[in-house]
């Protein structure tokens, strides 16, 4: 019985943990050097969004930069100037084309 009970206790702490962090914004899609990519500051989300997005991401002066791969970006059928929302629910990075139009 205790087993049960510390183990709904550690679900709820990481609940709560990831409610505390949990991150939802529109960022427009950049083209540097030839790459789609999301320059996210640190002080405005992207600290949050980093742990969910490790392996994916790097952090690059006080921005989080994520290169969006041409696979994904024809999949959600995003190019340079769209706007996409990235959120971590669940804790994990998920990103999306938004409805807000285009920045260009």
């Amino acid at each position: 019985m205790l087993t049960g009970e510390f183990e709904r206790q550690q679900i709820q702490e990481r609940e709560e943990r990831q409610m505390k962090t949990r991150v939802s914004l529109e960022q427009p899609v950049l083209k540097v050097c030839g790459e789609l990519m999301l320059l996210i500051p640190m002080d405005c989300g992207g600290a949050e969004l980093r742990e969910s997005s490790r392996g994916i991401a790097e952090v690059h002066e006080e921005f989080l930069k994520i290169v969006i791969p041409d696979w994904l970006a024809g999949a959600l059928r995003i190019e340079e100037g769209d706007v996409v929302r990235v959120h971590n629910s669940g804790g994990e990075f998920q990103i999306q084309r938004s409805m807000t139009a285009a920045v260009n």
